[in-house]
């Protein structure tokens, strides 16, 4: 959690960079990316320094032993005026992150291990196209001012960091991509419970929301009660400390991101980074496309143990440029059935994921649609459907969605639904914290899972989950598969889900009338009266 103060900062630095013409949050988050990548550089430069000195060994320098190469340095050139600091960012900084990213891209991330230098390799792969796009001088040097300030050496804090000026994301993305809300993320992560042990993948990782938010879910829980403080501002911080057998596998195998969007590729990298995972791998692919079975024959099918997802669903593909494969599984040209199906293929045997879909996926008519849900139910597990209000992802979308959690291989025997009708915030495109009863189904959400999964797990009979999930009144239920094979895979929770109607009384017309009429003598007696006045 982060400290008044820091907040304020980025507040005031955010307000500068409108008021000096840019205005496209995006960008804001991308020229300040650069600059953190810049004093990181520097950071590790200064740490390979030291370590050097104490052991009286060499190291590889990222930055030339030349004036001119340490003058590249962030603590070198953070103190020049406006117009020399542009200049010298524009001229020879960011041309340097050029080279730098060339290099990295050769050399796959800089170094082998999953070092922190490796983290700064891959960030690199994507700031070959890097350009200061601030002209204002004020800004920039406010700019460089703030993020000099940022804690940075502080491992939890810095992700929050990042996360905050994420969350001023406020518009959608051209190919509909849109930040999903960090609460949805944490709800999709409690309800799959990854372990360390595991590969996890986002197809559509867009700034990282849900491999970071991962991240610092394994630090909550595998953290000691010694591992665990609080700061001035008594907000809890998790180390992480019982991590430690599992850290090589987190920093270099354990998180997979695919995007073809190559500044959120710069931002993710980084959100990974100052996630405190090292060797993530954030890399450019459309999931979708029949490349992916060149670069990536590996992850694209019977790869991965958990997939959490928010995929676009906006506009169709061209079927020529699609994995043949997936078109195998559902022929179509929705982006956000082939996503269900590219996921399906991707993950391992008895491998899960929590993927969020437009509501039509779920009743669609198409024959694609129908073949798709065929699919999940009748050789796959679908194990539940968590209907979200529609004004969930506003300001971006205003659309109807629901979360599908499902695992790989099997067929399915029931499927859980959750009527989610409150999520803490205004539906609005204001989006306003709520507080109060009946405001929040989130956490009773994830406490009906568990408690239909630990049934599950213990083999309890069919008799045993329809006693605690049969009543389809309530928010949570279960429905057999063969109701849903009946009604040609239907899974929208309206089909099943029973309304209870209160009887409203009503008195008898005649009554009703006798009130009326009285009412008009009484209102005739009052007009008389005053016409007696007059």
């Amino acid at each position: 959690m982060l400290t008044g103060k820091i907040r304020s900062d980025i507040d005031k630095l955010w307000e500068k960079f409108w008021t000096g013409g840019i205005t496209n949050p995006l960008t804001v988050i991308e020229q300040i990316s650069y600059l953190m990548f810049a004093r990181m550089l520097d950071m590790q430069e200064d740490m390979a320094e030291r370590k050097a000195n104490r052991t009286g060994g060499s190291f590889e320098r990222l930055f030339p032993d030349t004036p001119e190469g340490q003058l590249l340095r962030w603590k070198n050139f953070k103190n020049l005026s406006g117009k020399e600091l542009h200049s010298h960012l524009k001229k020879n900084v960011f041309p340097y992150f050029a080279t730098l990213g060339a290099k990295s891209d050769q050399q796959d991330g800089l170094d082998d291990e999953g070092t922190e230098k490796k983290a700064l390799g891959h960030i690199g792969e994507y700031m070959q196209d890097a350009d200061l796009e601030i002209k204002n001088e004020s800004v920039l040097v406010s700019a460089v001012e703030m993020v000099d300030e940022l804690p940075l050496t502080q491992s939890d804090v810095k992700g929050d960091i990042y996360e905050y000026l994420l969350s001023k994301l406020t518009t959608a993305g051209i190919n509909g991509q849109f930040r999903t809300p960090r609460h949805i993320i944490d709800m999709m992560i409690e309800l799959l419970a990854p372990e360390p042990t595991e590969v996890i993948c986002d197809p559509a990782c867009g700034t990282a929301g849900f491999l970071a938010r991962t991240m610092e879910y394994l630090n909550r829980v595998y953290s000691s009660e010694a591992g665990t403080f609080k700061d001035e501002d008594g907000n809890l911080h998790y180390s992480g400390d019982l991590l430690a057998p599992y850290r090589e596998h987190i920093n270099t195998n354990m998180f997979w991101g695919f995007d073809f969007d190559t500044t959120m590729l710069r931002v993710s990298s980084m959100n990974m980074a100052l996630h405190g995972v090292n060797g993530a791998n954030i890399l450019y692919q459309d999931s979708l496309g029949k490349s992916i079975k060149e670069n990536f024959p590996d992850q694209e099918e019977d790869f991965f143990d958990v997939v959490l997802a928010n995929p676009p669903f906006k506009g169709s593909l061209d079927e020529t440029n699609t994995n043949p494969d997936v078109l195998g599984l559902v022929k179509t040209k929705k982006t956000e059935l082939l996503f269900v199906a590219h996921i399906l293929r991707s993950l391992k045997l008895g491998g899960r994921a929590a993927v969020v879909v437009p509501d039509g996926v779920l009743f669609g008519s198409s024959k694609a649609h129908q073949q798709l849900r065929k699919e999940l139910i009748e050789n796959n597990q679908l194990e539940g459907i968590v209907s979200l209000p529609s004004g969930v992802f506003k300001p971006y979308a205003g659309v109807s969605t629901a979360i599908l959690l499902f695992t790989k291989g099997g067929s399915t025997e029931r499927v859980w639904f959750y009527d989610l009708q409150a999520d803490g915030f205004s539906l609005d495109d204001k989006r306003t914290p709520l507080k109060g009863d009946g405001s929040n189904d989130v956490h009773d959400a994830i406490t009906k899972w568990k408690q239909y999964r630990k049934l599950v797990e213990e083999n309890a009979s069919a008799d045993a989950i329809n006693e605690v999930f049969g009543d389809k009144t309530q928010k949570a239920f279960v429905v057999d598969a063969d109701a849903i094979v009946k009604s040609k895979f239907d899974l929208s929770i309206n089909r099943y889900k029973e309304v209870v109607y209160e009887e409203e009384e009503y008195e008898d017309p005649k009554v009703i009338l006798g009130k009326l009429k009285a009412l008009e003598k009484e209102i005739m007696a009052d007009l008389d009266e005053l016409e007696g006045m007059l």
